[in-house]
């Protein structure tokens, strides 16, 4: 398998010439507004893969997306296989529901340097957080804007590396991750968890976020929320035949791979989804 045939997945008829600043950024954006990150993968027990060629072969062969490990497993292969210098980290997520910041191994994150125009700039190329950046960012202190988002980068006062703030309006309250390099084998045991446990957030919540050049989509269980510069925009599907249009047309997840059993059983489970979260909201405001 070679990277032409991801290339064609992620909408670039040919690669960007060369590693350089403007290839990266042509490469993220890509990637970010074809890929999905979801986790409707992981709703009827099967898990997914890790391995880096196997999520390619996967993303290519079923339109499919990913979560953390995957996106950004993808991508290095994607830029690796085409000269650029990627080291992945190991990083963690901190909700907002979350009172401290952690460094777990439940975030894949990904930097790259040595790019011609600039050798010693570190960027922070990070395409596995699902309502993330659709661009790479340097990685140096200071703010950037990606609409409709701001980002705030600097320190982690946690360990050696890195804290990134997401948006006050976003669910995660921000990132931190570590200077040091990692493998992609240092996230197996947190992908076994996050994959196939009923306790994880992946398994309990089916979800699709896709990057559009001025907002972000995000569906969980059966709501799609749109969030853009000035609005969100929230629409619930009510029909199975709603649900699986807008995962196959607008997330670009057309699930070839289930058949009528499998889709039924999936309707019902982010129906439910759904149904608890309204009975969850209803009971905080008692």
């Amino acid at each position: 398998m070679t990277t032409s045939g991801f290339l064609r997945r992620i909408g670039l008829a040919v690669a960007p010439a060369g590693p350089s600043v403007e290839g990266l950024f042509a490469l993220q954006r890509a990637f970010a507004l074809s890929v999905p990150y979801e986790s409707i993968q992981y709703q009827l027990g099967r898990g997914g893969p890790l391995d880096q060629r196997a999520v390619v072969e996967r993303m290519i062969a079923r339109e499919a997306g990913g979560y953390c490990f995957q996106m950004n497993g993808a991508f290095a292969w994607l830029l690796e296989g085409l000269g650029y210098q990627v080291t992945m980290h190991r990083g963690g997520v901190q909700p907002r529901t979350m009172p401290e910041p952690r460094v777990d191994g439940t975030h894949l994150v990904l930097t790259v340097t040595g790019l011609p125009e600039d050798p010693e700039r570190v960027w922070l190329a990070d395409a596995g957080l699902g309502d993330g950046f659709l661009e790479p960012v340097p990685l140096e202190v200071g703010t950037s804007r990606q609409t409709p988002y701001t980002f705030g980068l600097g320190p982690s006062a946690i360990i050696d590396g890195w804290r990134l703030e997401h948006d006050a309006r976003n669910v995660i309250a921000g990132m931190d991750f570590e200077a040091a390099p990692a493998v992609i084998g240092d996230f197996a045991e947190q992908h076994a968890h996050l994959s196939t446990s009923p306790t994880s957030p992946f398994v309990r919540v089916a979800s699709a976020f896709l990057r559009r050049p001025e907002s972000v989509l995000a569906l969980r269980s059966t709501e799609l929320v749109e969030t853009s510069a000035d609005r969100i925009d929230t629409t619930l599907m009510e029909t199975p035949g709603e649900y699986y249009e807008l995962l196959a047309d607008v997330f670009q997840l057309p699930l070839h791979h289930l058949d009528r059993a499998d889709r039924d059983q999936l309707w019902r489970r982010v129906v439910e989804q759904y149904e608890s979260y309204q009975a969850r909201l209803a009971a905080a405001g008692d």
